[in-house]
């Protein structure tokens, strides 16, 4: 992309269009899923792709952002300590290994469902629920912009500050868009599968909570990291909820 100054007023609108990164995104794991058999790629090999997709295409923004909150979250320090680390460029031991565990879970996750005829079989039923699961990465976006509207932040200063008092311009219109395009995610990702699209929007429903919970205890507020905390928790709760759900059928 070019580089491109952004100017308060070009923000104005960021968080109503901010889920449709994970339109994007969910529309290149579903083509990529789809292409797999096709293609012949061993299950391993689809496995890693899938998990890579969306760190290729934000650049692991969100993960980031998960790391820094774990580190400051491991030291069980001072509320004014932690929100120190948050803004600390150097990674912990403790970052590492929650990655490392989350990223365990959601391979897992990912393994399950292919094994359980998402990748391979005809029928509609995995079909539709690969189609779900493309659908979380639009909700859990537009849960975080929710987040962003609604949530008071931690810091006066950030990314987060700085796009939140950007939004503040048309605030009524940003919260309704936010809502309607959560609301009617969830309702379509339940339409299209009932089991595993309730399944999905509990589990990033229940991330959500346990988000605004964590950050309002630890922070006292949420961060521009605290969001990628979310998004990555949010997403990879609702992987499991979608495996959970193929190994009931």
């Amino acid at each position: 992309m070019p580089h491109f100054t952004w100017e308060k007023e070009d923000l104005r609108y960021s968080m109503a269009v901010f889920p449709w990164v994970g339109a994007v995104i969910g529309l290149v794991w579903l083509a990529l899923l789809r292409l797999g058999k096709p293609l012949g790629l061993p299950e391993i090999a689809m496995v890693l792709l899938l998990a890579a997709v969306p760190v290729l295409m934000t650049g692991g923004f969100h993960i980031d952002g998960f790391m820094d909150t774990e580190d400051a979250l491991s030291s069980y320090h001072s509320r004014e300590e932690k929100l120190r680390i948050l803004s600390d460029p150097h990674i912990g031991a403790f970052a590492v290994i929650r990655f490392a565990l989350l990223g365990l879970i959601y391979l897992a996750a990912l393994d399950i469902i292919l094994v359980q005829g998402a990748l391979a079989a005809d029928s509609a039923s995995p079909y539709k629920a690969a189609l779900v699961i493309a659908g979380t990465f639009f909700m859990s976006r537009a849960l975080s912009a929710v987040s962003v509207l609604y949530f008071r932040p931690a810091k006066e200063n950030g990314m987060l500050a700085h796009e939140s008092d950007a939004a503040a311009g048309a605030l009524k219109i940003n919260r309704a868009v936010c809502l309607i395009e959560a609301a009617a995610c969830m309702a379509w990702m339940i339409f299209t599968d009932p089991l595993c699209g309730a399944a999905c929007v509990m589990a990033e429903l229940a991330a959500f909570a346990w988000y605004r919970y964590k950050s309002y205890k630890e922070f006292g507020g949420i961060t521009g990291d605290t969001a990628g905390y979310f998004v990555t928790i949010a997403e990879t709760a609702a992987m499991a909820a979608a495996a959970a759900v193929m190994v009931i059928r």
